[in-house]
């Protein structure tokens, strides 16, 4: 065979080959999910977008919504062909969708209860507005009267450029992570983690207060205005409520009862032994409530830190009948989060008040009481600031803390 013979042979031979690769990879790749991806979710009569990632393939495909910095991962799931499942077990949804010319489509929820339709299309950067961005981070305050007695609420916000981060803290926590890009003068706030869908949309006014359209699934917008806490205080407007004074006990020398069942139908009671002389914290909590998720990492942590020096964490759990019936979605919460205190089925949430009868103005959730060693209430704490409220939940966790080793290093004041 020549040189020019086996050089065209050659030439052939790669041209054959990249033909052929070019036709085994190209149908994967068109098929391929990995990577980050810009969704939408459509509640009531509007959309709420949001980012999606994905990782893996077949069975060992993986999800995860995003909450600021924090990842909502999924539980299990599958990829057959064009066909996408992702189970959230700890929220009882599952997203299952259809990937159709570079779209994912479909539904994501609990068929039992509610469902949204979905869309997702692989990542495109925001174009940001050309103009000027306005100045807007830092803490405002939005006066209302909600049904729980508040006469405000916080409105945390953090901004890099015309990138904004916000969230509205109420006294039961916040309302996780909105996100959102300025545009010609004003921005859309959005989040959706796999739960508490939300808008705002954000407008900068002259007189140097914030309008906000709030979008909730309650349906309609809600018009709310921001304004600097100085600002409310020069007004006489009332603050936001303090977690700590929030929900009381109707006599704080009376010891806190309770006596529920756990999980495997056993009563456990305030009486048992496992309680005399322990600092113990309650937590009315549900495992469909979102901020009882934010919180339940926090007080596991807590747990397993201190209770080899006395520390017991009993959770009073409120759920819905039907997972009183079938507790998947609680169990899988207890896993997700790694809980392993004392977790007992106290009833369902519309039986709060009667339930723990000892309390007044008891309607957060999460709620957290502080019992000291002699068994009497020490403390209460309203809801709970997560992440997403920046300095809210780092004073928080550092009171907790505080609270736990005070009263760790108390001696019992009475026998049970």
């Amino acid at each position: 065979m020549s040189g020019s013979q086996f050089l065209r042979r050659s030439l052939f031979s790669v041209a054959l080959w990249t033909v052929v690769l070019c036709v085994d990879i190209s149908p994967l790749k068109a098929q391929s999910i990995a990577g980050l991806w810009d969704g939408v979710v459509r509640v009531g009569d509007f959309d709420v977008p949001f980012r999606i990632e994905f990782a893996g393939e077949g069975s060992n495909i993986q999800g995860w919504f995003f909450n600021g910095d924090e990842h909502v991962t999924s539980t299990g799931g599958r990829l057959a062909g064009k066909s996408l499942t992702l189970n959230f077990d700890h929220y009882a949804s599952r997203l299952e969708v259809t990937l159709e010319d570079g779209v994912l489509k479909g539904k994501y929820g609990n068929p039992a209860r509610a469902q949204y339709d979905f869309e997702a299309r692989p990542h495109q950067q925001a174009v940001a507005s050309s103009g000027a961005v306005p100045t807007i981070g830092g803490l405002w305050e939005i006066p209302n009267d909600s049904p729980k007695g508040e006469h405000a609420w916080r409105f945390i916000v953090r901004q890099s450029g015309p990138e904004i981060a916000a969230a509205i803290l109420r006294v039961d926590g916040d309302t996780g992570t909105l996100t959102g890009t300025f545009k010609d003068g004003k921005v859309l706030l959005s989040h959706f983690s796999g739960a508490r869908p939300s808008v705002i949309e954000l407008a900068p006014q002259a007189d140097g207060t914030l309008e906000l359209g709030f979008k909730s699934p309650h349906g309609g917008i809600r018009k709310l205005t921001a304004i600097r806490p100085a600002d409310a205080r020069v007004k006489g407007l009332p603050e936001p409520a303090d977690p700590t004074l929030h929900t009381r006990v109707k006599n704080p020398n009376e010891l806190f009862r309770f006596s529920f069942p756990d999980l495997n139908g056993n009563v456990v009671s305030n009486t048992d032994a496992r309680f005399k002389n322990k600092v113990i914290l309650v937590n009315v909590t549900g495992s469909w409530c979102p901020n009882c998720h934010d919180e339940a990492p926090f007080l596991a942590e807590l747990y397993r830190k201190y209770r080899s020096l006395g520390l017991e964490i009993v959770a009073l759990d409120f759920e819905e009948p039907e997972q009183r019936k079938d507790p998947a979605r609680l169990q899988a919460f207890i896993k997700r989060y790694g809980i392993e205190y004392t977790y007992l089925i106290a009833g369902e949430p519309g039986e709060l008040q009667t339930k723990i009868a000892q309390a007044e103005n008891l309607n957060a959730w999460p709620t957290t009481f502080f019992l000291g060693r002699d068994g009497l209430v020490r403390g209460v704490h309203a809801g709970f600031a997560a992440p997403a409220s920046g300095e809210f939940h780092t004073q928080l966790r550092l009171d907790f803390t505080n609270t736990v080793e005070r009263l760790l290093s108390e001696d019992a004041r009475a026998s049970r």
